[in-house]
């Protein structure tokens, strides 16, 4: 085997070797030397050793390359430091050959020794690179080329169009800090208006990559319109898994951490995308991501667009068990409660939504948002002296729903803090969509206990119920005729209830069956039916001028009517014996 430094001349020297480049015997052409690059991109992939250092290398190469097309494509030829480059760049590649040659045949004397090598060699093309973007920059300053290649128009070919986005990814590699960004704008633009682009630029080597790199750069607009581009491509399905598994992750949160407040939104919106999949929340959690989201989400001075898209995330989060376990270590409930008191209305209705989903079949969670005060932050929205929009109330008892309706301690701590008064005066007084979840508030707390029953008929609930069975939606004309039902089962309620003339005949006058914009009949006649057991009660529908209504339903076989006939006629039969017996 020859020493090492007779490998070396006699790669130098030899015209012969056909494992060699050719070399020219006067100055190296552009073209030469792109050959050249791609002659040894080739040969690196027959390379066994030192793998990370040479796909480093391979990764260096292909951005010369892109870089030396740039330069070849604009006029550059006035540029005096072009053809001291180029011949540098010949001479590295030579070098660089000649170690690959040796790595393929392992013939190197030593592995340090080796890796010494590569890095220098690696160190020598980061210094081509950036010559290159120097002096593309520069020709397209001297020649004022605003847009070297036109956008296609809409009816271009597949050729054109990749002729156009690869024009736009050698200004990202070479061009200079603006030439750069009006890029990454440029590309957003077409990929945001035709995904064909998208496509496009997917089949490329190493474009994944340099958006990656994007996503650290120190430059903050470049950062943004980098997060912007990788956030729509993120868009499409195909092309998520993709982007994940090139381990576009780990710098995206990097951005949540230390990038500017748009940065950090498209971050976000990413990572929401990307988390849809169980399999890229681990890879969330496992770069830090989770502690990234919760000290946006505490960080009072990011606005409520940014905490919302970071709720969004680590409600994803949430479908992984250990994730959210770890998330509550972290005292994310309190984080999430605190929010509820906010004064944005974004920062409320995410936060309400985040608390129920981690809730959501877990009754140990559910009673941590109890005891960290997330009854009383949820009731304080419903007060109507709150400044509180409609569509925050509508999320405040939805959660509340939610959230205490399955536990009688709850149910008690959320009467004490006035929460009937409070859906009382909104079925009095509310918006339509505010009405009808106070309804369905009422309806559920109904369902809950007698206690509950009670303390709604106390409070006043029956008189508005009454006045909403001759609403204009079926469903709360059913929801008001069941809820009814259940309340007058009670019997405090019901003899409440029979006091009022009004309230007896509006039922009856309800149940004419040539009206077909009545409630549910089964629920009128159910809460009919409890009002029999009482003597009142039964004068009053008999008095009412509307028994017809249910002699009608009676006739028709409507089971719950002829009961109640039934009944009437017995009690009526008694009182006549009665008088007879008395007379």
């Amino acid at each position: 085997m020859k020493n090492k430094m007779g490998e070396k001349k006699s790669h130098k020297g030899s015209k012969e070797n056909q494992n060699s480049p050719e070399s020219s015997a006067g100055k190296p052409s552009l073209r030469q030397v792109t050959e050249l690059v791609t002659s040894l991109i080739s040969l690196s992939h027959s390379i066994k050793v030192f793998s990370v250092k040479w796909q480093s290398i391979r990764n260096k190469l292909d951005e010369l390359l892109s870089g030396l097309t740039a330069v070849e494509n604009c006029d550059s030829g006035g540029i005096p430091s072009l053809s001291a480059t180029v011949r540098s760049i010949n001479n590295t590649l030579t070098e660089s050959y000649d170690l690959a040659r040796r790595c393929v045949d392992l013939s190197y004397s030593g592995k340090l020794l080796m890796q010494s090598d590569l890095d220098i060699i690696s160190a020598k093309f980061n210094t081509h690179i950036k010559n290159l973007s120097e002096i593309y920059t520069a020709a397209l300053v001297t020649h004022d080329y605003a847009i070297v290649v036109s956008r296609p128009g809409l009816a271009a070919s597949r050729d054109d169009m990749k002729f156009y986005v690869k024009d736009l990814l050698s200004r990202m590699k070479i061009g200079g800090r603006e030439m750069k960004k009006q890029a990454l704008v440029a590309f957003n633009q077409v990929i945001s208006e035709d995904e064909k682009y998208i496509k496009i630029a997917m089949e490329i080597g190493n474009f994944i990559g340099l958006l990656m790199n994007f996503l650290d750069s120190q430059e903050t607009e470049i950062q943004e319109e980098a997060s912007k581009a990788v956030s729509m491509i993120a868009g499409i399905d195909s092309y998520k898994n993709i982007l994940a598994g090139a381990g576009v992750i780990a710098p995206l949160i990097r951005v949540l951490e230390c990038g500017t407040e748009l940065g950090k939104e498209c971050a976000a919106r990413c990572l929401q995308k990307f988390t849809e999949n169980s399999d890229n929340s681990w890879s969330v959690s496992a770069h830090g991501g989770v502690t990234a989201l919760l000290k946006l989400c505490t960080n009072g001075d990011c606005g409520g667009e940014l905490v919302g898209l970071a709720c969004g995330v680590l409600k994803n989060l949430l479908g992984v068990e250990e994730i959210k376990r770890f998330m509550i270590e972290e005292g994310t409930i309190s984080v999430f409660v605190k929010l509820v008191r906010s004064k944005e209305e974004v920062l409320q209705i995410n936060s309400m939504e985040f608390l129920q989903s981690m809730a959501f079949g877990d009754e140990s969670t559910r009673q941590l948002i109890v005891r960290e005060g997330g009854i009383r932050a949820l009731v304080r929205i419903l007060d109507p002296k709150s400044m509180s929009s409609s569509k925050t109330r509508e999320m405040a008892l939805r959660a509340i729903v939610n959230l205490c309706f399955s536990s009688t301690s709850s149910l008690n701590i959320l009467m004490n803090y006035g929460f009937l008064d409070h859906i009382l005066y909104f079925l009095r007084n509310g918006e339509v969509s505010v009405q009808e979840l106070a309804l369905k508030a009422a309806f559920r707390l109904c369902g809950t206990s007698e206690e509950a029953k009670k303390a709604m008929g106390d409070a006043g609930f029956m008189p508005e119920l009454v006045k909403l069975l001759d609403a204009k939606s079926f469903e709360v004309r059913e929801m008001a005729a069941e809820a009814l039902s259940s309340m007058v089962l009670v019997p405090r309620n019901r003899k409440r209830f029979v006091q009022n003339d009004q309230n007896v005949g509006l039922l009856l006058q309800l149940l004419d069956p040539e009206d077909g914009n009545s409630g549910n009949k089964k629920f009128l006649l159910s809460t009919l039916m409890s009002l029999t057991s009482s003597n009142t009660g039964r004068k009053k529908i008999i008095n009412s001028g509307y028994m017809k209504n249910i002699e009608k339903l009676a006739e028709a076989e409507v089971s719950d009517a002829k009961k109640i006939v039934r009944k009437l006629s017995t009690s009526r039969l008694r009182s006549m014996l009665s008088g007879l017996w008395h007379s």
